[in-house]
């Protein structure tokens, strides 16, 4: 039997247009139709020249068919994201957007809301995506199609994919390169909610016919299976989702190519089995995609995940398996020039990267594997060295979202793959039976939640496992490094194999050195000798502490819970604290409020004076009444002096009405303490720091200083919602982000990083060093994390 032998030169073309696309997005359109042009009459010369050349066989014309394949591609994408900008930014919302105006607009709904609980809020918070189609402000109406990012309440949660409404809020400029030009700030709820579509309609039924028949399973299944068949998280228990992003099995429970490969693999055997003609499968198979697309909603990760999942159908089969990679460049570069703004989409760049790992390596690994496995269990060969595949390509960009390689998420995944067709499968024929019989579907949904059941015990079991993560460095050099690690264990795995197994001692001491050396030191010697500044490790919020004195400190917020603050001060041995401040009263920043009273002597306790969310402010003041202590507020211009600590106080100076009126009313100190100089920017967002920044400008003494730190304590926990000119004119030498372990923000973000460490910071965080401290020795200062 011959193999069909792949050419990877196909995807050079289609990578280049992608690398292009995303470098250029936050360019002007006029930058980019000019790129494009000019592209385009460069490709014009080169296929001149070729053909010339060729004539006369003076080149070679398959190379230099490639150059002319990368030009034109380039060409097309610059182009078509021009096209698209230009598009969507027609009419007055970039001018409306730049002076915060308030509009009335009709919009219609991009993506399903999703809705989030804010530390500090009674209620959840609404994100969704909207496209302006007409826009009422300064009394004209104008007609646009810019899309927009909306924040709003939980009155906005039961919206639906394509619905039409009237809004009415406040536009604010979006970051270049974002895949919408404005975001709006509602200001009431959705208005003139027109009724849904016949198809609209009928999809929505067969959803929620989907939720009705698994209402009778347990938690997991009745979360999961929707999650499984049509990406609805809407039930799914949050302790389980956190376990299934700890393990790396998130994917299953998105709408992702792997389901869809699932989907049209049952569909052609279906039609097999149905006696349907050969060259009719494939089409009974596109029908049943179709159908799928419209019951899963067709948004853009809907319609990719389809794209992706029949490319990969295409790499399982060994007859057309050589078709999958020009079908896959020919699938990456129409992506894009439907939506360019896919090209820094990382969902985009995880389908694409697990559909190339399927094509690659799935059918040579999964016959390697099926040689050793007994005759009647050789056909599980491919679904084995499936999520191995999937895992080894995709990792570099995980690595990029959670800085950390999972280790157990390969075989977490092995042993979830055989139990995700049948759900898959079964999840698909519930939403089909929920049509005619409630009661059959109901009846059908064990069949689906049974596997289901095993899948989230996979999870749970393998989250709790001690060391199922390995912390790895963060940004784009992780990313390389990782991508480095893939390639040699692919190109010299099977020599490394060897080397196991005829040099089992040798391979068996190095295994317990390395062991031995991942053992970590750090809880036998922390807290370190001459810390200046400690940021504790309390999770999702804040709690900085700043030596005042032997056995006393000042604490600078308290977290969201009492006991990491506790154990921080304990470890710490602080049993004074001369002054508690509290930089704002969300609850990330507040709830940890008992563990620092308790037990310990408090001098002070000094906090913002904006008592906004005052439910907040209210619990803050009845345990402070209860503790016998009574609290103080700071303002700009203020001045502490706590034993070795000293600092001035650079914000509030206002009240601000934009944004997050609670974060930009953040305490912003900065703080000495010994030979250190820190700053403590709060939660402020990207108003109260610019205003801090013009300020720094106007004021000599601020001015003077704030070139000057040695460490600063970033904002918001990594939010992108900073002010670049700030962060610039710190440039501290070290940059503590207090963020949590996979929390629901992604924070940090990129741009967050990006920005810090452009400035030439070098970045700590308390999700994966733990608790940091700023240290003062005989030879100067120096930074000592906890791990």
């Amino acid at each position: 039997m011959t193999r069909s032998r792949l050419d990877l030169r196909f995807m050079v073309p289609a990578l280049a247009g992608w690398a292009l696309t995303a470098a250029t997005l936050s360019w002007s359109t006029g930058s980019r139709a000019l790129l494009g042009v000019g592209l385009l009459a460069t490709t014009s010369v080169a296929a001149f020249v070729l053909v010339r050349r060729a004539r006369h066989g003076r080149a070679d014309p398959g190379r230099m068919a490639w150059v002319v394949a990368v030009l034109a591609t380039g060409a097309l994408c610059a182009v078509a994201s021009a096209g698209h900008d230009l598009a969507r930014r027609a009419g007055p919302v970039d001018e409306l957007a730049a002076g915060h105006s308030s509009v009335t607009a009709r919009a219609i709904v991009l993506t399903e809301p999703i809705v989030r609980t804010q530390p500090g809020r009674e209620d959840a918070v609404v994100m969704l995506r909207l496209r302006l189609t007409r826009v009422e402000a300064r009394g004209s109406v104008t007609s646009t199609r810019a899309p927009v990012f909306v924040m709003a309440d939980e009155a906005w949660a039961g919206l639906h994919w394509r619905d039409e409404i009237t809004v009415r809020g406040r536009l604010a400029p979006d970051d270049p390169g974002s895949d919408t030009v404005a975001t709006f700030r509602a200001a009431g709820p959705p208005e003139g909610r027109a009724p849904p579509g016949a198809a609209r309609a009928f999809a929505e039924n067969m959803r929620s016919g989907l939720r009705e028949a698994v209402a009778g399973l347990p938690a997991d299944a009745r979360g999961l299976l929707p999650a499984l068949v049509i990406g609805d998280t809407s039930q799914t228990p949050l302790d389980l989702e956190e376990d299934m992003r700890t393990t790396g099995m998130t994917h299953l429970a998105a709408v992702s190519g792997s389901n869809v490969a699932v989907i049209l693999a049952a569909a052609v055997l279906a039609a097999r089995g149905l006696g349907v003609r050969r060259w009719a499968r494939p089409w009974f198979a596109m029908a049943l995609l179709a159908w799928f697309v419209v019951l899963a909603r067709p948004e853009p990760s809907v319609i990719r995940a389809a794209t992706m999942g029949a490319i990969g159908l295409i790499g399982l089969s060994r007859s057309r398996r050589a078709a999958g990679l020009p079908v896959l460049a020919g699938a990456i570069v129409v992506l894009l020039l439907v939506d360019p703004w896919l090209a820094r989409s990382f969902g985009f760049a995880l389908s694409t990267l697990a559909t190339l790992g399927l094509l690659v390596f799935v059918r040579p690994w999964g016959d390697a594997i099926a040689a050793h496995l007994p005759r009647r269990l050789r056909h599980l060969g491919p679904a084995l060295a499936l999520p191995v595949a999937a895992q080894l390509m995709c990792a570099p960009v995980v690595v990029l979202l959670q800085g950390s390689v999972s280790i157990i998420g390969v075989l977490a995944n092995l042993l979830a793959a055989p139990l995700v067709p049948p759900s898959t499968v079964a999840g698909v024929g519930v939403a089909l039976v929920a049509l005619v019989s409630d009661r059959a579907a109901a009846v059908l949904a064990w069949a689906g939640g049974l596997p289901t059941l095993g899948i989230a015990r996979i999870a749970r079991t393998f989250a709790d496992l001690p060391g199922g993560t390995l912390p790895w460095p963060d940004g784009a050099a992780g990313a390389w490094l990782l991508t480095a690690v893939s390639l040699l264990l692919v190109l010299a795995g099977r020599w490394l194999g060897h080397q196991v197994v005829t040099r089992t001692v040798t391979v068996c001491l190095i295994g317990l050195l390395v062991a031995g050396a991942a053992v970590p030191t750090r809880p036998l010697t922390w807290p370190p000798v001459g810390w200046r500044v400690v940021v504790c490790d309390v999770g999702q919020g804040d709690a900085i502490v700043l030596r005042s004195g032997p056995g006393r400190a000042v604490l600078v917020d308290v977290g969201p819970e009492p006991g990491p603050v506790d154990s921080c001060l304990d470890a710490l041995d602080v049993s004074t604290l001369d002054a508690i401040v509290l930089s704002h009263f969300h609850a990330d920043h507040v709830h940890g409020l008992a563990g620092a009273l308790g037990g310990r002597v408090v001098r002070r306790v000094l906090v913002t004076p904006v008592a906004d969310p005052a439910f907040q402010a209210k619990e803050v003041a009845h345990l402070l009444g209860v503790a016998g202590v009574e609290a103080d507020s700071l303002v700009a211009g203020d001045r502490l002096a706590l034993g070795e600590m000293s600092a001035d106080v650079w914000w509030p100076a206002r009240r601000l009405g934009e944004g997050s009126v609670p974060n930009n009313a953040s305490l912003v100190l900065a703080a000495s303490t010994g030979g250190a100089d820190v700053l403590l920017l709060g939660d402020v967002e990207r108003e109260a720091a610019h205003a801090i920044w013009l300020e720094a400008r106007r004021d000599p003494r601020m001015a003077a200083r704030i070139g000057t730190f040695d460490l600063v304590k970033t904002p918001h926990h990594g939010s992108a919602n900073l002010d670049e000119d700030l962060m610039e004119a710190v440039a501290a030498p070290e940059a503590v982000i207090s963020v949590g372990v996979d929390n629901d923000y992604g924070h940090p973000t990129v741009k967050h990083l990006d920005v810090v460490r452009r400035n030439g910071s070098r970045v700590w965080r308390t999700d994966r060093d733990g608790s940091v401290a700023l240290v003062e020795t005989a030879e100067g200062l120096g930074m000592v994390s906890e791990k």
